[in-house]
């Protein structure tokens, strides 16, 4: 299921205190609970590769998604900032950001090498 989320951020001008600066910026949310498990890494990383800097994607799964950030920092070092959300148990809500350009430095159109794809569980 993809949807977009907003995230409204109010903070003070420092330049004018009295004046309150507005920042609404939007994420693709990917739930990928339903996804079967090999599709999973594949998917968020094709939804990532199509974010422009500054733009970030929301990720919701059904367990601790730590091989998917190894996997992004071992292919896209630099280029992206990783955020919990919600941290289990029966829930995990991550939000990854693009903030550098950039390419895969290796294939991620399979599975990370690190988890059970074959037991079903990613």
């Amino acid at each position: 299921m993809r949807r977009r989320t907003g995230v409204l951020t109010l903070r003070a001008s420092s330049l004018i205190p009295e004046l309150l600066v507005v920042t609404l910026s939007f994420a693709e949310l990917l739930d990928v609970r339903a996804v079967p498990p090999p599709q999973r890494h594949p998917t968020i990383f094709g939804a990532f590769d199509a974010l422009a800097p500054g733009e970030a994607l929301e990720i919701v799964n059904d367990h601790d998604p730590v091989p998917l950030y190894f996997q992004f920092e071992k292919t896209r070092l630099g280029q992206l900032d990783w955020r919990y959300l919600v941290a289990g148990p029966d829930l995990w809500r991550v939000r990854i950001a693009r903030v550098a350009p950039g390419v895969p430095n290796s294939d991620t159109n399979g599975c990370c090498g690190t988890c059970a794809c074959s037991s079903g569980r990613h």
